[in-house]
């Protein structure tokens, strides 16, 4: 069994320091086997920015895989924004952009979606996808695979389609081909896990795509700061929506959602103990 933890949306110049050590706290007691976050570390791209969330990031457990988001990009700083736009970021956060962590268990990949022209949306290139592909290839059958992004391939049909990362059709068709399992993203400060079969109807697969909220941001756009535990076996996947619960003083877990795989891909299952509902703020684990 493999545990990821799954934050997003950091939006460091802008969050709620009160939640900072807390998550960290809990994030440190998960004991995961690999921390993920799914971009826009920062608020506006500035060093200082760059530097708060730099600390923050080794203060959590490691190995770690990271990419950055379009809140990362320079906003006002036009020659920086189209000359330089992910400058900052690799000063402070590292020089790889589309990093990756692989074991005997999970693969788990990273993808740089954001871009200069837009403001709010991302975009998977035909390279990106290719080198992707070539990736994935290279992982055995009975890995478990997991793409990491910060704009999302699949949403509730409650979301606009534009929302969604540019090229996703292309890119699952790949996805399928390869039996990617797990797709990690945030973007809009909403959680969410299901199997992506009813937007991308494509024969024998399905994956799971999973979204994690604001972990720090005070722009919660009417939902608690929120990071997902994701619990990996052969077969069954678990996601525990962990929330911030202020009368506690605690990320607690308020939802769990587990998956399982078919011949026909990932599809919802009965969740279990694996991370239940706690009402007293604790982790009964």
């Amino acid at each position: 069994m493999r545990t990821l933890v799954h934050l997003s949306d950091l939006h460091f110049g802008r969050v709620d320091e009160a939640l900072l050590e807390p998550l960290i706290e809990r994030v440190g007691a998960l004991a995961p086997d690999v921390v993920v976050v799914s971009g826009d570390l920062t608020q506006r791209a500035r060093s200082a920015q760059f530097a708060q969330a730099r600390r923050f990031l080794d203060a959590l457990p490691s190995p770690q895989v990271v990419v950055p988001g379009n809140h990362d990009i320079p906003m006002h700083n036009v020659l920086d924004r189209f000359l330089l736009p992910l400058d900052k970021y690799r000063q402070h956060i590292g020089e790889d952009t589309e990093p990756e962590f692989v074991d005997g268990e999970i693969a788990v990949f990273g993808v740089n979606t954001a871009r200069s022209a837009t403001i709010k949306g991302g975009r998977i290139g035909s390279e990106q996808i290719e080198r992707l592909q070539a990736r994935l290839a290279a992982v055995g059958p009975d890995v478990t695979k997991v793409v990491v992004t910060h704009h999302p391939f699949d949403l509730p049909s409650s979301f606009d389609a534009s929302d969604l990362v540019g090229r996703a059709p292309r890119a699952m068709r790949m996805f399928a081909e390869h039996g990617v399992d797990l797709l990690l993203a945030g973007h809009l400060h909403a959680s969410h896990a299901g199997a992506t079969a009813e937007r991308y109807p494509i024969g024998g697969f399905a994956a799971i795509g999973v979204q994690a909220g604001t972990a720090t941001s005070t722009r919660g756009r009417g939902e608690a700061n929120a990071f997902n535990g994701i619990r990996i076996e052969p077969g069954r996947i678990v996601v525990g929506r962990f929330e911030w619960i202020p009368e506690l003083g605690t990320f607690d877990v308020r939802q769990t959602q587990a998956f399982e795989r078919g011949p026909g891909g990932w599809t919802a299952a009965a969740p279990d103990a694996a991370w239940e509902v706690q009402p007293q703020g604790r982790d009964r684990r």
